[in-house]
């Protein structure tokens, strides 16, 4: 007579699918209680993977690909056409008993402090937009009196220095060239024919050209403001392609900040040259500046190559903060523009030979705090 075999072995195996298959769901139910609850803890950018999830698929289709391939596969993607889609989905009210899951989730992917804003209920928040674009208490970002000029934004330090050659790094060994990045100039009399285009720039023999870039992440505030006091007297609106400007991206494609759309404020500060430039991204399509309300960004036709200049020297009765002929007057500190999510900002500007930066590249820095000495 035969017996039925006993299967201790399969049993085993069930339970210890089972034990395997409850540690997920116990992580995944401990997280969800916790964004419910509202405590949301920050978690460095480099473990956050949704941030280049579409990116990463993008740019490792085949790792065997050559890197040419895969940039060019990405500078095809309908950058724009997203950012449009993403501006109008941040313009959409959310029902109120979605706003408080919704933002909680945004804010414990990208880390960001909510103790910092003007407003802490995530209900005050009717869409993402106005979330993205919030305010923070007047006491948080205090401006340094004692430095010359201050960071316009709450961000990281890419690269920062001397202007060598009439190219500019946006990180380490990837350079673009300074005159595509800000267009034509006009000649001095001063300056020769055979001058260079830094020189262009440059007011005084006694005088060099310095650079920072700033990158904003998603969690990062959005609002961008005035680094010293200064007149701007030109916008120059360069549309363009929207890819990321994260900075992996950066060490990939060359003259990346001279392909994406940007609008460059360019005047004179006490020292000479003075230039501020957001530079969009994807998702980020729209550049907003208080003081101009025609600036309109991220159009779906235009012509590749163009920009759009409005000068604010002769038109003080048009603009807000207009003085007199002498452009736009911005103090050091004032909220000057905001992006819809994070993004770049690239100063460009002329100072005495001996001015020295207080910094150390991937530094994390928040408006107001001191660039630089002289």
């Amino acid at each position: 007579m035969c017996r039925r075999p006993a299967r201790p072995p399969a049993a085993t195996s069930a339970s210890n699918s089972r034990s395997w298959l409850r540690v997920p769901r116990l992580a995944l139910r401990h997280r969800l209680s916790a964004l419910s609850n509202g405590v949301c803890q920050p978690v460095p950018w480099h473990r956050r993977p949704m941030a280049s999830a579409i990116l990463g698929f993008i740019l490792s289709v085949s790792a065997l690909r050559p890197l040419a391939n895969r940039v060019a596969l990405y500078r095809s993607f309908p950058t724009r056409l997203l950012s449009r889609t993403w501006g109008r989905l941040n313009g959409l009210d959310l029902p109120t008993w979605l706003r408080k899951p919704i933002y909680s989730l945004y804010i414990w992917t990208f880390g960001v402090n909510m103790q910092e804003a003007a407003v802490e209920d995530l209900h005050h928040y009717k869409n993402l937009g106005e979330f993205f674009r919030r305010r923070l208490k007047p006491a948080v970002r205090p401006v340094c009196s004692a430095s010359c000029l201050t960071s316009p934004a709450d961000g990281k330090i890419l690269h920062f220095g001397r202007v060598k050659n009439s190219e500019v790094e946006q990180v380490k060994g990837v350079t673009y060239s300074l005159e595509n990045f800000l267009g034509p100039q006009m000649r001095q009399i001063s300056v020769s024919p055979s001058s260079s285009f830094r020189d262009l720039l440059l007011t005084s023999p006694d005088s060099d050209l310095f650079h920072i870039v700033v990158y904003l992440a998603p969690g990062d505030y959005h609002c961008f403001h005035s680094p010293t006091d200064w007149k701007v007297e030109l916008r120059r609106h360069f549309p363009g392609s929207l890819m990321s400007v994260n900075p992996g991206v950066a060490r990939w494609i060359k003259e990346l900040f001279c392909l994406n759309e940007r609008v460059v404020l360019s005047g004179q500060w006490q020292h000479g040259f003075f230039s501020l430039t957001a530079v969009g991204a994807t998702n980020v399509g729209s550049i907003r500046l208080y003081f101009d309300q025609e600036l309109q960004t991220n159009s779906p036709c235009y012509r590749k190559g163009s920009f759009l200049d409005r000068s604010y020297v002769t038109m003080s009765s048009q603009v807000k903060g207009a003085a007199g002929e002498g452009g736009v007057a911005l103090q050091k500190g004032e909220p000057v523009g905001e992006f819809n999510l994070g993004s770049t900002i690239v100063l460009l500007f002329e100072a005495p030979k001996d001015f020295s930066f207080n910094l150390h590249p991937g530094q994390r820095i928040r408006v107001g705090e001191g660039l630089g000495s002289l």
